[in-house]
């Protein structure tokens, strides 16, 4: 019987397995693996978001530059950590970057859309000081609400082989 050497060649074989294999079920993804995947993006979020948020603020910026500069550091250091980790792996820069995309972009919007929901939901968050604790435990907050939100969307993804699902074939075994 003829093999389809497509389906017989080892590098498509661990692609799959890559892809499919790193923390899935049949069914979907695992809990602890699509909390990992968004605890990893989380953390690239909250230190761009942190960043904008101190900025725009030290700087007196208003509300909307300053949610703007965040949104875009959180994208921008949000992606970059799964860039350095996909070059790391030995990925040429524009294919890693299409990975940074497919593997982030719907994370990181939810993330973001979630937690700016938040901050601009509490009364007199967007107004506090860098020294107010109000300011801080709107944005740990939303942060912490974003995470919850975030999760079930990785794992629905994860389990169909998008989003961080791309990352997984560039691991080591």
């Amino acid at each position: 019987m003829d093999h389809d050497p497509h389906h017989t060649d080892p590098a498509h074989h661990r692609a799959h397995q890559g892809r499919a294999g790193h923390g899935t079920r049949r069914g979907g993804a695992s809990w602890p693996t699509a909390a990992k995947a968004t605890l990893h993006c989380l953390t690239g979020c909250a230190l761009g978001e942190i960043l904008g948020m101190v900025i725009g603020t030290a700087l007196l910026w208003g509300n909307v530059p300053t949610m703007l500069l965040a949104i875009i550091l959180a994208f921008l250091f949000g992606y970059s950590f799964t860039l350095f980790a996909v070059l790391r792996a030995g990925l040429g820069f524009k294919p890693a970057m299409k990975v940074a995309l497919a593997a982030d972009t719907v994370s990181i919007a939810v993330m973001e859309l979630v937690d700016n929901a938040i901050i601009a939901l509490v009364p007199g968050a967007m107004d506090a000081h860098l020294t107010d604790g109000l300011f801080w435990s709107a944005l740990l907050g939303g942060f912490a609400v974003a995470f919850l939100i975030t999760t079930p969307v990785n794992k629905w993804m994860i389990g169909r082989g998008k989003g961080h699902a791309v990352v997984h074939a560039y691991h080591g075994p």
